[in-house]
């Protein structure tokens, strides 16, 4: 990555900020025995980034219009819960530092993230880092759903930066193809899928965790 003039920083939330996908994962092979469909935690690699319409209609399009949608979730949220009660909810390696050098630069932040804003806002005042962030953009807040440009257009506006000078941080292909729709400086941080060729040309950079962007930022 050379070094970049940038004026605000955007978070994608699961499985950037926290190793929450490979939970997902877990809730889903759970839930899908137990109503009888097998293991269904793969179906998280075709739909990372979607928000619960867009999920919704990757499993009745998979499964069939019967696929019982709301069921399931109820069912992988039961288990998800149980899972974080028991284990807790990680954050990802170098989260907190790479906070603490943009606070120190005046760096505005933001988070934008297909899930709930009250899942969104649980998750950021468990791990005690909600202040650090300007604006907190959802799914519920956009018509349109990554890979869509909306969501990280909506959280260039709130934090008043253009996209080219805005970073966004992602893990997924569909939240890649949001913020390089959006025009914005666009970094990979790998983690259920770490195959970046599918979006390289849309890329600025890729690298290995959050502590790796906090020492080049440190270095800009």
């Amino acid at each position: 990555m050379e070094k970049r003039d940038i004026h605000g920083v955007v978070f994608d939330m699961d499985g950037l900020m926290f190793d929450s996908e490979r939970i997902v994962k877990y809730s889903w092979d759970v839930a899908g025995e137990r109503m009888g469909y097998g293991k269904l935690g793969d179906n998280i690699f075709y739909t990372l980034g979607f928000n619960v319409d867009k999920r919704k209609r990757h499993f009745q399009d998979t499964y069939g219009e019967d696929f019982p949608f709301e069921q399931f979730r109820e069912e992988y949220r039961k288990a998800f819960w149980e899972y974080e009660e028991k284990n807790g909810l990680p954050a990802k390696k170098g989260l907190h530092e790479l906070l603490d050098v943009l606070a120190k630069k005046n760096i505005p932040m933001a988070v934008a993230t297909s899930s709930s804003h009250e899942y969104a806002k649980n998750n950021l005042q468990r791990e005690g880092i909600e202040a650090y962030f300007s604006a907190v953009i959802t799914g519920s807040m956009v018509s349109e759903a990554k890979p869509s440009p909306e969501i990280y257009k909506k959280a260039c506006q709130a934090l008043k930066v253009s996209p080219a000078h805005a970073l966004a941080l992602e893990d997924s292909y569909n939240g890649i193809r949001s913020a390089h729709g959006a025009g914005m400086i666009t970094v990979m941080i790998p983690d259920l899928l770490t195959d970046s060729s599918p979006v390289d040309e849309l890329l600025d950079g890729k690298m290995e965790s959050l502590l790796a962007v906090a020492r080049w930022i440190e270095s800009c």
